[in-house]
């Protein structure tokens, strides 16, 4: 591919572990046509499973690799799981600033901070957001009133609805201060919710 865009990619992808499982697994349980991926840096792994996907991130590695769109989509065209034609779309801004895309139907948050709170508004009503907690992002979530925590996503990859009452829960019943998620958040695991 043009311009080293696979190899990129791929090395990138081995540092960071393969997410096209983990996106799939999301897009099928709930028939997911469309995703927005704040802070996606290069991952592009959503468009293999996913038709419609925007990405955004401001970072310079992430905004030189998207000036090749072209070799994106080849690559994307020729690795995809659905029959559309693949529609990626990049802007290359701060996902925290105000957005003029449409809302999809997944929002993705994988170790770029706070994108539940400060992209929720391009989430559809009903979609999902896809999170892992790593800068606290899954906890606020599931104690915003707009979305519901509806399962997780194991390591194998299969979603689990079931036992949901562990997860988010402190020793001895103590209770989740958000003040300090979100300033430990700042500074610095997996679950997903449903929008209400």
């Amino acid at each position: 591919m043009k311009n080293g865009i696979v190899e990129t990619y791929q090395t990138y992808a081995s540092k960071i572990g393969n997410r096209k499982a983990l996106y799939g697994a999301v897009a099928k349980e709930f028939d997911i046509r469309t995703a927005i991926y704040p802070g996606s840096h290069i991952d592009i792994a959503p468009s293999m499973v996913i038709p419609k996907v925007t990405y955004i991130d401001n970072c310079k590695g992430a905004i030189d690799f998207f000036k090749r769109m072209d070799a994106i989509r080849e690559f994307i065209g020729q690795n995809k799981e659905y029959p559309d034609a693949c529609e990626i779309y990049f802007l290359g801004q701060d996902f925290t600033k105000p957005l003029e895309i449409e809302e999809s139907d997944l929002l993705i948050s994988q170790y770029a901070g706070f994108v539940g709170q400060a992209a929720k508004k391009l989430l559809k009503v009903g979609g999902i957001l896809l999170s892992n907690d790593s800068h606290g992002d899954a906890t606020l979530a599931r104690f915003d009133e707009d979305y519901g925590f509806i399962g997780i996503v194991d390591r194998q990859n299969r979603i689990r609805c079931d036992g949901l009452d562990k997860y988010f829960a402190l020793p001895k019943g103590k209770p989740v201060y958000l003040e300090a998620v979100r300033s430990f958040g700042r500074k610095r695991k997996g679950a997903w919710h449903q929008q209400d």
